[in-house]
């Protein structure tokens, strides 16, 4: 025995026998409480004798019978496996005909002249004691029919009757198991083997069935060439008749096998332990089956409980013992024992009687973490006797858990199935029994759940290209997610080109094998979440291969070839390419293109070609590269299937005709010696072909003939075997010459001074002397009428296409004379020209004048000088200029418009508002109209002493302030007199006026009457330097920056009730207003500070 334990070990290597230990031992374990037992263990020591000597006499047999070689080995401890070897140890082949037996034995069906040997041996392998065992070698010598007939023979005399039967076939006959019926036992969970092996002629076949049912499926099997049925992990249902059938030509044989499943005993319900309370009652069950039903029997602390020390509170009721009313003596430990013939069971279980509080056994505080909508299941594993009542509360003054919410598991665990945020808490078990009550505290944390916002999506990406796979997650703030990613539900591959990211997945140079399933996994401590994306890489196809050609005729041939890998793009089509290896080596034609699902072809051919075909593959990424080239294959000659094309007859010269064609390519030629035969006649003319054969070239010159005639033309190919079909006819030409006559009748009728039409007749075609191409047109202008200067001639053509007869000269100068002239055109040239035509245009509206410049600005006055139109285009009437003033908003005030003798080029503008700036119109006028305006912008200056304090003021604070006070009180002064008004009466400023009036300041007169009620509002202002305004209400420049003399007509202006003018100020001189402006100019800000100065 080992210390402290319950082994026992048995150690024969320091000497001793095995057979000295063998037996049954059994292991029994004892303390106060009672006594348990073990299996019992039978122990026998592994045998492996040696064969016992036999005489083994040679088999000898004939051809077709049938043959068993017994092994019979020595019964071994396990026992052997068995084979059958020869002298050099190698295995004898097996057949349907020739099979070991699952008894050892080695079975003919047939045997066959090669049976014949000497070493056939039977080997006995132990494996326990790792040793071989050989029995002696079996002779076998096989007869055949021929030979036996032979031995006949010589021993017999020529009168004697002799010759063995020839091998004949035999129907089968089963070796074993022999006879019609067998029976066969199998204990359940075994396997089932049965065998059958039959003899016959030829060899017969086996098949097996179950009377009654089918086969078991999924735990048959058939081995040995099908002679044994075996079926795996048997039970009472695989009981039944087995019929095995051996069939050949000749006929069939049947064995029936009765298998009959026996089962040793097997745990129904086995005892369990019991821990009871003193007064308590309980029972031990024992249930257990078999085949036969096995026998149950108790014991009590390794004793028969019949002899045991009796105990009042059991009963023993067959296989139940039943305890009541429990005392702590009661404690011990019993056996169950079921057996039958066939094995049996035994199990051990406690019964303890014990009085304990309760315990529980959970570690207090302990934190549960769950996911939210997730179980949460919070252990309470408690101890007691009797057994403690569970409940569970939540937090500290929280009543019990009730409800369907929740779940009480026996062992104290609370459940709860669906776990939200707002089950994050403590919960408190509480275990309570006849002895006490205990509590304990655990916590329970519900987290967010993990997810991923945006999964990675399948992508189609072309070879060596770049590719991102996007996992972004959201997840619980108090856990620490871990990505990883995995390809094929493996590791990524270790290569550099694998980018991982923060949140997503990088693939650089995509190859190949980067093709697949790409899976982003999120773990935490307490989740996890994946998804998945596939990646598809696409390239261009591989090129196809195995070129192969058929079918070859003189005009056709099959070509086929197998796809190369279309690199998951789908293969759309083919094309099929070929080189003539005899005309244009190493020059490779588009042939024609199938679709994708196409693998042959039929392909035309030309004779005399040497083909040789490559095949390319297309997808919807591109073209594969070529295949390699099929064999050449070289057609047959034959005669020009076609004539040259583009066949022209055109004369270079006005006394040749230059024939000229496309000559016929390689492949076209259908045959060596290719050449070309050539044929003209002049048309309309009773005459014979001309004929020449001409080598491989593509033109031919006839000289001598007459000038432009029409010819007929064909030019035919030939080679050595033959003709061409007869070409057609072609119309040529023979050369052409210059034209002889001018057209006629020219007339010329001008439409307006830049646009005439010239009119002619046409010329005789047969002057033209060749393709009539046109007529062209040469003018050129003489003279200008106005200037009456002339200067260097330039002449412009215009050409009128075919057989016109008029033609539209533009872009002509007014106010011109021209001279032209009309010539006839051909291939060849210009005829002569028609006499000079003289016309003349008329007048037109002159350019705008060359320039405009404004000088000597003043502060009322602006000088302006000009240029006189580049172009006059007739006699100048006179000029006009326009202008108005702009002010600071750049509105345009009224327009004055003046009128100039063309021959003046400058003007001095006076009476002019100062510092104000003018737009300028200018242009020239002829008696047809007035021709394009130039436009100038100019502006007065101011006084100088003036601009200064005007500058100081403005930039001065209060005189900004001092601007607004005034602004306020004029808008009040202005809704007084307002209110005055409408009451008919004088307004205040009127009767101040009244009562200091000024003696200098003369009321305005008329011839009619005084209006001395009323005055300007601009007399109120103080003249520079204690300056007077005259009598005549003129105020000099001098005096006054602002007088009213630039804005009315003199003193004569008429006024309103309130002092204002009556209509609009105007120009000294009679103005036009400008468009869509009829307001007066607004005074300028410079002005408007002048009345307070």
């Amino acid at each position: 025995m080992k210390p402290n334990s319950g082994t026992l070990v048995i150690n024969i290597m320091n000497g001793g026998k095995a057979e000295a230990y063998e037996g049954v031992y059994q292991c029994t374990a004892r303390n106060e409480r009672g006594a348990a037992i073990s299996n019992n263990i039978v122990i026998r020591p592994s045998r492996s004798p040696l064969w016992t000597k036999e005489k083994l006499e040679p088999n000898q047999v004939r051809e077709g019978d049938s043959l068993v070689l017994h092994c019979r080995p020595p019964v071994g401890l396990p026992p052997p496996i068995i084979f059958w070897m020869d002298n050099a140890f190698q295995r004898l082949p097996q057949s349907e005909r020739v099979s070991q037996g699952l008894n050892g034995d080695l079975y003919f069906s047939n045997v066959q002249p090669e049976d014949t040997r000497e070493d056939y041996i039977c080997y006995a392998r132990f494996n326990h004691t790792q040793t071989i065992q050989q029995k002696q070698p079996i002779s076998v010598k096989v007869f055949s029919m021929d030979s036996l007939n032979d031995t006949i023979a010589a021993n017999l005399s020529d009168t004697d009757i002799y010759g063995a039967k020839p091998v004949t076939e035999r129907q089968p006959i089963l070796l074993t198991p022999t006879g019609s019926t067998s029976t066969k036992v199998e204990l359940r969970g075994n396997v089932l083997l049965l065998e059958c092996i039959a003899a016959g002629l030829p060899t017969p076949v086996i098949h097996w069935i179950k009377e009654g049912g089918e086969l078991p499926a999924n735990r048959t099997f058939f081995e040995n060439f099908k002679k044994t049925l075996k079926i795996i992990d048997v039970s009472e249902a695989d009981s039944g008749n087995y019929k095995c059938i051996a069939r050949n030509i000749l006929g069939s044989a049947h064995h029936v096998i009765s298998v009959t499943v026996k089962a040793a005993p097997y745990w129904i319900t086995a005892p369990r332990n019991l821990v009871l309370s003193p007064g308590e009652d309980g029972t031990l069950i024992c249930r257990a089956n078999g085949n036969p039903k096995p026998n149950i029997s108790w014991l009590a602390n390794g004793v028969p409980i019949a002899i045991a020390p009796e105990d009042p509170s059991r009963k023993v009721d067959g296989d139940t013992i039943i305890f009541s009313h429990v005392q702590e003596r009661s404690s011990a430990v019993y056996q169950c024992n079921a057996s039958n013939e066939y094995g049996y069971l035994l199990a051990n279980a406690f019964v303890n009687v014990l009085a304990e509080p309760p315990r529980i056994l959970t570690p207090a505080n302990k934190l549960y973490q769950v996911i939210s909508d997730s179980p949460a299941l919070l252990d309470c594993a408690y101890f007691g006797s009797p057994k403690p009542e569970i409940e569970w509360f939540k937090g500290v003054k929280g009543s019990i858990l009730r409800g369907s919410e929740y779940v009480f598991h026996d062992n104290g665990t609370l459940e709860i199935p669906v776990a939200q945020k707002d089950s994050t808490g403590t919960y408190t078990c509480v275990a309570r029994n006849e002895l006490g009550k205990v509590q304990n505290e655990v916590q329970l944390e519900v987290k967010d759940p993990t997810m991923i916002i945006k999964q990675p999506e399948y992508k189609v990406i072309q070879r060596y290209g770049q590719v991102s796979f996007e996992c972004i997650i959201k997840h619980d703030s108090t856990l620490l997610p871990t990505v990883i990613w995995l390809k094929d539900n493996d590791e990524l591959p270790d290569d550099e080109r694998f980018l991982v990211g923060k949140d997503n997945l990088t693939i650089m140079n995509v190859t190949d094998k980067d093709d697949g399933t790409y899976t982003c996994i999120v773990n935490t401590t307490l989740d996890s979440v994946s998804a998945s994306a596939v990646l598809t890489v696409v390239a261009r196809p591989n090129p196809p291969f195995d070129l192969e050609l058929t079918g070859q005729l003189e005009r056709s041939v099959e070509l086929s070839w197998i796809p190369g890998d279309e690199n998951n793009s789908p293969i759309t089509n083919f094309v099929i390419e070929y080189e003539d290896g005899l005309h244009e080596p190493g020059v490779w034609h588009y042939q024609t293109e199938v679709p994708g699902t196409q693998t042959t072809v039929q392909l035309k051919l030309s004779p005399y070609v040497n083909y040789s075909f490559r095949v390319i593959a297309v997808n919807e990424i591109g073209r594969s590269q070529p295949s390699e080239p099929s064999e050449q294959y070289l057609t047959k000659s034959a005669n020009p299937d076609e004539n040259p094309s583009n066949v022209q007859g055109i004369g270079s010269e006005p006394d040749n005709l230059v024939i000229t064609w496309e000559s016929l390519k390689g492949f076209q030629s259908n045959g060596p010696g290719l050449q070309y035969k050539v044929s003209w006649r002049q048309k309309d003319v009773d005459d014979e072909w001309t004929s020449v054969i001409v080598a491989n070239v593509s033109k031919y010159i006839v000289s001598g003939t007459p000038t432009f005639v029409p010819y007929e033309i064909k030019v035919q190919a030939l080679n050595d075997l033959g003709y061409a079909p007869e070409p057609s006819e072609v119309i040529g030409h023979s050369g052409e010459d210059l034209p002889m006559v001018a057209p006629g009748n020219v007339q010329v009728h001008v439409i307006n001074s830049t646009l005439a039409k010239v009119h002619w007749d046409p010329v005789p075609l047969k002057t033209v002397r060749g393709h009539l191409q046109g007529y062209k047109v040469y003018y050129w202008k003489v003279q200008s009428l106005s200037r009456r200067s002339r200067r260097h001639v330039e002449k412009k053509i215009l050409t009128f296409r075919g057989n016109k007869t008029f033609g539209m000269l533009p872009g002509l100068e007014p106010y011109s004379s021209y001279k032209l002239n009309v010539r006839v055109v051909n291939g060849k040239g210009e005829g002569p020209a028609s006499p000079d035509k003289v016309f003349k245009t008329p007048e037109g509206v002159p350019s705008s004048p060359s320039f405009l410049k404004i000088t000597n600005p003043t502060l009322d006055s602006l000088t302006l000088e000009w240029g006189s139109p580049t172009h006059p285009n007739g006699v100048l009437t006179s000029y006009i200029l326009k202008f108005q003033p702009i002010n600071n908003t750049h509105e345009l005030g009224p327009l004055v418009e003046i009128r100039i003798p063309a021959n003046e080029s400058s003007l001095i503008l006076k009476n002019l508002n100062y510092s104000t700036r003018y737009k300028f119109y200018f242009n020239a006028q002829t008696s047809v109209g007035s021709g394009n305006q130039i436009t100038e912008e100019a502006v007065t200056i101011m006084d100088e002493a003036m601009a200064s304090r005007q500058v100081d003021i403005a930039t001065q604070g209060w005189f900004i302030g001092l601007m607004c006070a005034v602004a306020l009180l004029i808008l009040i002064l202005l809704i007084v007199c307002f209110i005055r008004r409408n009451k008919g009466g004088k307004y205040p400023v009127k009767e101040k006026e009244d009562a200091h009036a000024d003696p200098e300041i003369q009321p305005m007169k008329e011839d009619d009457g005084t209006f001395g009620e009323y005055s300007d509002a601009e007399d109120h202002k103080p003249l520079k330097k204690g300056s007077r305004t005259p009598s005549d209400r003129t105020v000099k420049k001098e005096d006054s920056d602002d007088s009213l003399v630039d804005y009315g007509e003199g003193v004569n202006g008429q006024f309103n009730e309130d002092g204002s003018f009556i209509g609009q100020y105007s120009g000294k001189k009679e103005k036009e207003p400008a468009e869509g402006n009829e307001s007066s100019e607004a005074p300028s800000p410079v002005n408007a500070m002048n009345s307070f100065v």
